[in-house]
């Protein structure tokens, strides 16, 4: 998957059980790195797992529902007691979306369960990971999973708010754990298949590059915002991967009251 090597990395992974999440921990793990897979999907988690590259020292599955007010203090605590040490940190999970889950449609629950999940458990998790690395005298690197829905409103509006303050959580972290050698960085997917996101196939005539995307397409660029070999010089960034999708001009048909 990649030519640089993780073999002496710890990886927390949330949003692992399938989609980008799954595909970024399965890269880690390929690459040597030990991986942790959190997922409120037990099951999808545990065979993930189970599909893991193996690891002399092993990975880890544990099932965390990220909605829950302490379950991000307990998973990273689980993390740190697995594993000694944690030098990275990936926040792929959120909520299933629904399409018609529009600014007329959408509930009080999904609203809350989104942010939640998102920007809630993302920035706790970021804090005591930062806070790890720093008394662990670690150069860590935090890799927060986006959208395109956090720079232009695409008719999701919890999706897409819990996106944009994700994006925001991702600089305010980099601003402070900058200074202590820790990268904090993003990747923005485009359509991609798999996990929260059911793509309907036509979608692809609007993508430059004719096809939908796949958590393969991410997994390596993930690795590269990882890679202090690649991007020891990169903080605070957002990285694009939509195989052009953002070229199209985007104009949603008008939702009826």
């Amino acid at each position: 998957m990649a030519p640089w090597d993780f073999s002496d990395d710890a990886a927390l992974v949330t949003g692992a059980a399938n989609g980008i999440g799954r595909g970024i921990a399965t890269a880690l793990a390929k690459a040597g790195a030990r991986v942790m897979l959190a997922d409120v999907a037990a099951d999808k988690g545990a065979a993930a797992f189970a599909a893991l590259h193996p690891h002399p020292l092993g990975h880890r599955f544990v099932a965390a529902d990220l909605a829950t007010r302490d379950a991000a203090d307990r998973l990273f605590e689980q993390a740190v007691a697995a594993f000694g040490r944690v030098s990275i940190f990936v926040h792929s999970a959120s909520p299933l979306r629904r399409e018609a889950e529009t600014v007329f449609a959408v509930s009080d629950e999904a609203w809350e369960q989104m942010i939640a999940v998102n920007l809630r458990a993302g920035f706790r998790l970021g804090r005591a990971a930062g806070k790890h690395m720093v008394e662990n005298n670690m150069p860590g690197r935090m890799l927060f999973v986006t959208s395109l829905h956090a720079e232009s409103p695409r008719n999701l509006p919890h999706y897409s708010a819990a996106k944009a303050g994700t994006t925001m959580v991702m600089k305010e972290l980099a601003r402070a754990f900058g200074p202590r050698g820790i990268r904090v960085n993003a990747i923005a997917p485009g359509a991609i298949a798999g996990g929260g996101f059911v793509a309907n196939p036509a979608m692809a005539e609007r993508i430059a590059m004719g096809r939908l995307g796949t958590p393969e397409d991410i997994a390596p660029m993930a690795l590269a915002l990882l890679a202090n070999e690649i991007s020891g010089y990169v903080t605070g960034t957002t990285v694009v991967v939509d195989g052009g999708i953002s070229l199209h001009n985007w104009i949603a048909p008008p939702t009826e009251f």
